[in-house]
């Protein structure tokens, strides 16, 4: 089980068919082997039902797109922290635009995440929001303003200060706590401008898994990692 570092590009497969069943391993092969021929961190985001398969078969970090506020028990439906770590995975993201959850959830997550050595990124909209969202510190968390979500218009080009207030809200409660840069991001120019901004890294799908041509736009990403590592 690969653990996570930093700069990295996470790719969210969401629910896209690109990205479902056997496309979605063949995308996360894709994904491990850029990361390999670039020497990059390049981290993956599947469906649930793709968790396993894909954790088995790549070295890369595995995230689960969510979970639930639960322990084990009568919870028909919910997403248990356990079941997701135990088929392999290093962490999930929490509170994405589209599977919001309230405040009091993300602190019960990221708690129970904790408790089972799981990674979390905590996704949030405004600065505002991620100021609030710090206190549970999680251990990364994403600014993506969901207005730019899907459209190809970079959050770094069409809004920088979100970005750059995002990271500095979230250095005043946590130092600890790095900011990686979503929305919007397709193209290697969107890398190296959300790194310039101050996040160690970005939180994308459709950019990648909708691409014609998937390795060709992470290769530029990766290149456009490593040309803005400190």
């Amino acid at each position: 089980m690969a653990k996570l570092s930093l700069p990295v590009i996470l790719v969210n497969f969401k629910c896209y068919l690109e990205a479902t069943g056997e496309e979605a391993l063949t995308l996360a092969k894709i994904c491990e082997e850029v990361a390999k021929e670039k020497n990059v961190n390049i981290a993956v985001a599947p469906q649930f039902t793709d968790l396993q398969k894909i954790a088995q078969e790549v070295s890369i970090p595995v995230f689960a797109q969510h979970i639930d506020p639960v322990k084990p028990g009568s919870h028909t439906g919910h997403v248990l922290v356990e079941a997701v770590k135990s088929v392999g995975v290093v962490g999930t993201l929490l509170n994405h635009s589209e599977r919001r959850i309230s405040d009091e959830d993300v602190k019960v997550c990221v708690v129970r995440a904790k408790e089972n050595g799981l990674i979390t990124v905590v996704c949030a909209d405004t600065p505002k929001t991620c100021q609030r969202l710090a206190v549970f510190n999680p251990d990364l968390i994403a600014i993506e303003p969901p207005e730019l979500i899907g459209t190809g218009i970079p959050v770094s080009r069409a809004k920088p200060e979100v970005v750059t207030g995002a990271v500095e809200v979230v250095k005043h409660v946590n130092p600890n706590i790095p900011v990686l840069c979503g929305a919007g991001i397709s193209t290697g120019a969107d890398v190296s401008a959300a790194l310039k901004l101050g996040t160690k890294g970005v939180l994308l799908a459709s950019g990648v898994v909708k691409a014609k041509n998937p390795k060709k736009v992470l290769v530029e990403m990766a290149e456009n990692l490593v040309g803005n590592l400190p």
